[in-house]
């Protein structure tokens, strides 16, 4: 995946100072896609609390592709690669991946912000609510405890008494405000008619004895007699008995809450159990849940990146070689179907005592005139082949006939896995960096072709796809010489394994006999090669391989003057892999797909070049 950097809009608080909210946050970050174009970059914009992902940073101008509202997501680090975090909304999860560590926390944290700032009850609601909402958790809180529901013996009788006299006391609240109210208004009054009688003249004032009680004395001194405050509704009052009433209520409701207080310390050790078992009951209900939820994502998401091939991959191994075993049941039938219409010979004929045969340069018809077919090959092999591989491709060629040709039955580090008839294939275990890099080595005999047929047909990319049934695409990347060509192809995918691809070079060469005795022998090797034009990408896995066929040829003289015809050819295969599969994957799966695969590919092959030659001049 090529790393992109991601930017915001914002600072590292990502918080507007004047609004109090997250600002716009926008970046590249690679997002899984599917098994086809797996990690793609994209334009994600996080803003008003919605993350929202476009194609790139040029096409939002078309709308998103895809959002998320992050009110009820769940943000997960994963927890081996530290670039990668995943967030879940129902069965929807974006699988995300920044450029590194620093960028997925910056994510990591911007989003946290949005969702913590997100509708009524968040952080910046509770700042602007502050007050009001305490009062509210307060009163709630009050009303829930009063009104909750006790079992504790003469706890109910208490409570109501603690009613009654809450009753009482509101009603002495009410009786006591009315006296003060009336003792305000009296003293207002009687300001009032002072204020007016200093504004007199003193003069004007009498000297007898005034109706309304206003009294003048002798030495000119004069005094307004003021009646007594006499509020309405105040002589009816005993101030003093109402507020030993007031005393002993309070008092009384100090005492119930003592008992009640009593009461609920006599029982607290039984709450506690009781709150205990609650509390083991709802981390049992929890836990189900996690792990049903759990499951539930796996279900959902089977398809997604974690169950793709890897050593912290989430799928089982006996779950994996039963999906790669599907996958290839699945590649047979549609083979089988596409090859329906097709009447294929009998690939596989009994093949009489290797006595009956001699080399091919000790008959009579070695030297007979070919046909145009070997005309062709005669040009591919006489061609000129120097070009920058060609030390490379001398020294593979040679050790393939030093090593490659070996019986192996008495190499006890070899194992004999399959045997049908005259094809046997034998497997070397071996694992490097828990990585399975098994030899392979199958030999088989087959009649009426010749082993420059075959390698011709193995080597040919213009018939590849005629009997390859395992490649998606490929093409000659370059073409060295007439008999050397660098080829690129992708593998079909075999879910949950990833796919894989492969830059190899590929030969054909004629092996020069050393003596009369030896056969006529052909061979093509597929060596990996490194390519500028084949870079590898993210989307595949890089294979490495070395393999060879070599073909040997050997011929029956026909009987008296008869010509050489195909039942009187018999061609001696052995095939050669070392592969390198990259990545990762179970051991186990990768020998079984081996075990079974090699076979199949031999007799397809085989029967394939049958089918071509068959009523064709030889072609030697």
């Amino acid at each position: 995946m090529s790393e992109k950097s991601s930017n915001s809009s914002g600072s590292d608080e990502d918080v507007d100072p004047e609004s109090g909210q997250p600002v716009e946050l926008g970046g590249v970050l690679s997002k899984w896609t599917n098994y086809i174009h797996g990690w793609q970059d994209r334009w994600v914009v996080l803003k008003n609390n919605t993350l929202s992902y476009y194609k790139s940073e040029d096409e939002r101008e078309y709308g998103c592709r895809g959002s998320l509202c992050l009110s009820k997501a769940i943000i997960t680090p994963h927890e081996f690669d530290e670039c990668r975090f995943d967030i879940s909304v129902n069965d929807s999860v974006w699988y995300l991946r920044a450029e590194d560590p620093e960028h997925r926390l910056q994510w990591i944290d911007s989003i946290e912000l949005h969702k913590a700032e997100s509708g009524y009850g968040s952080e910046s609601s509770l700042r602007r609510h502050g007050s009001m909402l305490s009062l509210t958790s307060a009163a709630s809180g009050f009303s829930a405890t009063s009104t909750s529901s006790f079992k504790g013996h003469s706890l109910p009788e208490k409570l109501a008494e603690m009613e009654t006299f809450r009753d009482i006391l509101c009603r002495q609240v009410d009786t006591l405000q009315k006296y003060f109210d009336s003792c305000a208004d009296g003293v207002s009054k009687d300001e009032f008619q002072r204020d007016r009688v200093v504004e007199e003249d003193e003069d004007d004032f009498p000297s007898s004895t005034r109706p309304d009680g206003d009294c003048l004395y002798n030495n000119g001194s004069k005094e307004k007699l003021f009646p007594a405050a006499n509020p309405k509704g105040m002589n009816g009052i005993d101030f003093k008995g109402e507020a030993i009433t007031f005393k002993a209520t309070t008092a009384g409701i100090l005492s119930t809450l003592s008992h009640c207080i009593e009461l609920m310390v006599k029982r607290e050790d039984s709450w506690q159990k009781r709150l205990d078992k609650e509390l083991e009951k709802r981390r049992r209900v929890e836990d189900a849940y996690k792990s049903a939820l759990s499951e539930l994502k796996k279900k959902s998401h089977y398809g997604g990146p974690d169950y793709e091939e890897g050593p912290n991959s989430l799928i089982k191994e006996d779950e994996f070689f039963d999906a790669v075993e599907a996958a290839l049941d699945r590649q047979d039938k549609i083979e089988e179907q596409c090859q329906s219409d097709k009447v294929r010979k009998p690939r596989l004929t009994p093949v009489p005592p290797g006595d009956t045969y001699s080399t091919i340069g000790t008959h009579r018809f070695a030297e007979q005139p070919h046909s145009y077919f070997s005309l062709f090959s005669a040009a591919l092999v006489s061609a000129s082949d120097v070009h920058r591989f060609s030390m490379q491709v001398e020294e593979v060629v040679q050790n393939h006939m030093t090593y490659s040709l070996q019986d192996m039955g008495g190499d006890a580090n070899w194992q004999l896995v399959v045997e049908e008839g005259e094809m046997k294939v034998y497997r070397r275990e071996v694992e490097e960096n828990g990585i399975v890099l098994d030899p392979l080595k199958a030999t088989h005999a087959v009649k009426g072709v010749t082993g420059h047929e075959l390698c011709h047909y193995f080597w040919d990319t213009d018939v590849r796809n005629d009997w390859e049934t395992t490649i998606e695409n490929f093409n000659v990347v370059e073409t060295l010489s007439d008999n050397a060509v660098i080829v690129y192809q992708t593998h079909k995918r075999v879910w949950p394994a990833s796919q894989r691809d492969v830059l190899y070079l590929s030969a054909i060469r004629k092996i020069l006999a050393t003596n009369e005795s030896d056969p006529d022998t052909w061979l093509v090797c597929n060596f990996s090669v490194d390519h500028n034009n084949a870079q590898p990408t993210n989307r595949c896995v890089r294979a490495k391989i070395n393999v060879a066929m070599i073909c040997q040829t050997l011929v029956s003289p026909p009987e008296g003057n008869k010509e050489i015809s195909r039942d009187n050819i018999l061609c001696k295969i052995t095939y050669v892999a070392n592969v390198n599969p990259g990545g990762w994957a179970p051991a186990s799966v990768l020998r079984a797909v081996a075990k079974r695969e090699y076979p199949k590919f031999l007799k397809r092959f085989t029967g394939y070049v049958q089918e071509k030659t068959s009523g064709k001049p030889i072609l030697f």
